[in-house]
């Protein structure tokens, strides 16, 4: 798929969530195996106490796969970036951490979502947020403006990562930081496979590779590269999913298992000199 096909398709799934959530269609996890059950990628991500008072509409929408907020180790004062900040829970959360003094920035390019996300904003009684309408490729926001950048199971969505990771340099001060949870792959994987795998793990596009995702931080300036797995997939946790997309688990639990997983991934736009 070339890039305005994956756009046009996380725009309509994260579109039609948005929709569904904002009715009272509450959804504990974005997929839900076929026996009922939570999908493992998208549910438990957050502590009780951390979401204690939060719309309950901001916690449905989360459709992540892992806690930047956690991650990012934020300080008070500081202006942080979520890119791909869905119904707002990650935006909400650094509020809290940054407090009265700090400022959060949610970018998003779904509508519906950033409709979801204010609502969710106004609830929650928090005024050092904005939500802004764009794309993750071209962000709406001045050179060296914020001080960290979150982001939550989104880059991985993005069919031009290099131009992501290009404009998150842009945009971060000199030694700030890059904090964010996406889905990595370790090792090579059968592309007929991968491309059903990563139907389950990342919706619709590709998932880089460990090494690759090093790479192309250091090629858009980052130091101070640290990648950490959190969650590893089994086959186990996909196996309903990949009976319906036709393929065996037993066959492919050899070339698949361990391989794709949520990870921490942190980089340091180096200091000025």
């Amino acid at each position: 798929m070339n890039s305005h096909e994956v756009k046009d398709i996380v725009k309509e799934k994260y579109g039609r969530a948005a929709l569904r959530i904002a009715s009272g269609d509450s959804s504990c996890c974005s997929v839900r195996t076929a026996t009922g059950g939570c999908d493992p990628i998208t549910s438990n991500l957050y502590e009780a106490d951390e979401i204690a008072g939060l719309p309950v509409e901001a916690v449905e929408a989360s459709l992540g796969c892992g806690n930047p907020t956690v991650l990012a180790q934020l300080n008070q004062g500081e202006t942080v970036l979520d890119l791909g900040s869905g119904g707002g829970i990650d935006v909400l959360l650094s509020a809290r951490r940054v407090g009265p003094t700090g400022k959060v920035y949610g970018l998003d390019m779904t509508d519906e979502m950033l409709t979801l996300a204010r609502e969710n904003q106004r609830k929650a009684g928090v005024e050092n947020v904005e939500f802004l309408r764009g794309e993750i490729e071209s962000i709406p926001l001045p050179d060296n403006s914020v001080d960290v950048i979150i982001s939550n199971c989104v880059i991985n969505l993005s069919a031009d990562k290099d131009r992501v990771l290009a404009e998150a340099f842009r945009v971060l001060r000199p030694g700030g930081r890059l904090a964010i949870s996406d889905v990595v792959v370790r090792g090579p994987v059968a592309a007929q496979i991968r491309r059903s795998v990563e139907l389950w793990v990342g919706c619709v596009a590709g998932a880089l590779d460990e090494e690759e995702y090093r790479d192309k931080l250091a090629k858009a300036g980052f130091e101070e590269i640290d990648l950490e797995p959190t969650r590893i997939y089994r086959v186990e946790d996909a196996r309903e999913f990949l009976a319906g997309a036709g393929l065996d688990a037993e066959i492919i639990a050899p070339e698949v298992d361990g391989r794709f997983m949520s990870a921490f991934v942190r980089a340091k736009k180096p200091a000025a000199k």
